[in-house]
């Protein structure tokens, strides 16, 4: 978008004319507003494609520019400056909609390359704002879902370390996203167009792995019939992604650590160096310093892995993501499945709500793919979700008393359905029939209440 029209803010005039005069050579137009009041009166007169705008100004500050900005306007693409932002007024524009923010004093090439990667990116961005309406504020991040502050903060970090040479280290539970997390890096940087390439390096065998990464000569083993390119080799250019990298044997240690410094290896069977220009991204669910202090991994490859960490917290402690999360894989295996499941009910997502997630993402994936497999109407009901009820880990709550099992068998669910209504009646006995303080007691909200009274046939 060569011929983009941009809004530059700022109250400083000696930046506005620097920015104007800088991107009106690089074949923008350009209109400026020397206040945020100013701002605000141009954007209700016309539709900018980008706005760049200080964060810290007088009375009608940056970020409230920011919210008129995507109020009226909401497929502009909002870039925030500043000499003052700390991380939290970093977070609060991109959870209010900023494609990023550029601290001042900025490098002139880099700000000309966000904004052209800004406007590259806005069709994409539009694509994805029905979706964006239809799930509420969820806000979308390539592939990864999440509106919680740990989340902001992460986005903005793949922001500044995309077009890094940096090895990365993407720390986190099991089912968290790691690799999501790779691929936006490798997507967002400038070797987009090359290469992603992913091992998981507790998945194979000690053998296979260096043959899966260096590739081989024909004859170099038993059953190398050819040469064979590995994914080093294929990935010259782009991203390498070591998934489960603590998994790794003493021996593979050892000629990683060469391929880390030089990007230099030698295929299996073979005597010639090849040199590659790839990006190291790994991840690993261990503690890794604990691995190098057991001397099960090398701290000199620890740390050239870890030059940059991100750490991806469990599901349990970021809530706000829970519902976004639901509702996204809730649209995505209705469309797979070719249903119209369009809701999750109020107690369903209270019960999940509930539920600490031991396996974090991929479990609550695989749970909402069931339920939309065994759904027989447009709602996800309580009934059609499953909770990993022997699951080792947090999520599981021990028997709060004895259980004794009639060799004889019996009707589960009339056994749980009689004890939920006893707790009802319980709670309304009480508090004297005082639903509201019923729920309280109970720890539920009154749509859940509700529900389960018309459920057990009680009398609301």
């Amino acid at each position: 978008m060569q011929n983009a029209h941009i809004l530059v803010v700022d109250d400083d005039t000696s930046v506005l004319e620097f920015l104007n005069s800088m991107l009106a050579r690089e074949g923008y137009s350009v209109s400026c507003a020397d206040n945020g009041s100013k701002a605000v009166e141009m954007l209700k007169k016309r539709v900018y494609e980008l706005l760049l705008c200080d964060i810290r100004m007088g009375k009608v500050s940056g970020l409230d520019v920011l919210k008129k900005a995507k109020q009226l306007h909401p497929d502009i693409v909002p870039i925030m400056i500043s000499a003052f932002a700390t991380t939290e007024t970093a977070v609060e524009a991109v959870r209010l909609g900023a494609y990023d923010y550029i601290p001042k004093p900025f490098k002139i090439k880099e700000l000309i390359h966000t904004i052209r990667r800004a406007l590259a990116g806005k069709t994409s961005l539009e694509e994805k704002e029905a979706l964006k309406r239809e799930l509420g504020q969820t806000v979308h991040f390539g592939d990864i879902v999440g509106n919680s502050p740990q989340m902001m903060k992460i986005y903005i970090l793949i922001r500044q370390v995309a077009d890094t040479k940096t090895n990365i280290l993407i720390t986190g539970e099991s089912g968290t996203g790691k690799e999501l997390i790779a691929q936006a890096i490798h997507k967002n940087s400038d070797r987009r167009n090359r290469p992603f390439m992913a091992i998981n390096c507790g998945g194979i065998s000690e053998t296979l792995m260096e043959s899966e990464l260096c590739g081989h000569t024909k004859g170099a083993f038993t059953g190398a019939i050819d040469n064979k390119k590995g994914l080093l080799e294929i990935a010259d250019g782009g991203t390498v992604f070591l998934d489960e990298i603590g998994e790794i044997s003493p021996s593979i240690q050892v000629k990683l650590l060469r391929l880390v410094q030089d990007k230099v290896f030698k295929l299996i069977g073979g005597t010639e160096d090849i040199k590659v220009n790839i990006r190291i991204i790994s991840a690993t669910n261990k503690n890794l310093e604990e691995e190098v202090i057991e001397k099960r991994f090398r701290e000199d490859l620890y740390y050239r892995l870890n030059v940059i960490q991100i750490n991806v917290p469990p599901l349990r402690e970021r809530p706000e993501d829970l519902s976004p999360l639901a509702h996204h894989f809730l649209e995505k295996y209705s469309r797979q499945m070719n249903k119209e499941i369009n809701k999750l009910s109020s107690y369903a997502l209270d019960m999940l709500s509930r539920y600490d997630f031991p396996g974090n993402i991929r479990e609550l994936e695989n749970m909402i793919e069931r339920s939309v497999a065994l759904s027989a109407t447009n709602i996800i009901l309580p009934e059609s979700i499953t909770l990993s009820a022997f699951k080792s880990g947090a999520g599981v709550k021990k028997p709060c008393c004895h259980i004794d099992i009639p060799l004889s068998g019996f009707n589960l669910e009339e056994r749980l359905n009689d004890m939920e209504r006893g707790y009802i009646r319980k709670a309304l006995e009480i508090t004297n029939g005082q639903k509201k303080r019923a729920t309280e007691l109970l720890g539920i909200n009154l749509r859940s209440f509700r529900y389960r009274l018309q459920k057990l046939k009680m009398e609301s």
